[in-house]
């Protein structure tokens, strides 16, 4: 446990930004998932839809610097390739 007041409040302000940053990237990977498994289902509407939606939470991680921008392009990428094969 850290003596240093300094110390005591950058482990405060670092479990609240982990906490915030977790919140991010399971809303992103579960928006991906229902993508995914949409795609499986073979109903281009229904993942349509949710391609938007977890571009958005993608984005979104990105912005806040939960995941590298390349991590984000790279999904968004694969995600839309699955997407538009679809028959």
């Amino acid at each position: 446990m850290p003596n240093l007041k300094n110390a005591i409040k950058h482990m405060r302000v670092s479990a609240k930004k982990n906490e915030s940053n977790n919140e991010y990237k399971a809303s992103m990977k579960t928006a991906i998932k229902k993508t995914e498994k949409a795609i499986l289902e073979n109903d281009k509407e229904k993942a349509k839809n949710a391609l938007n939606e977890a571009i958005k939470k993608i984005d979104k991680a990105v912005k806040k610097g939960v995941i590298h921008a390349n991590k984000g392009a790279r999904d968004k990428s694969r995600l839309t390739t699955k997407v538009n094969s679809m028959e």
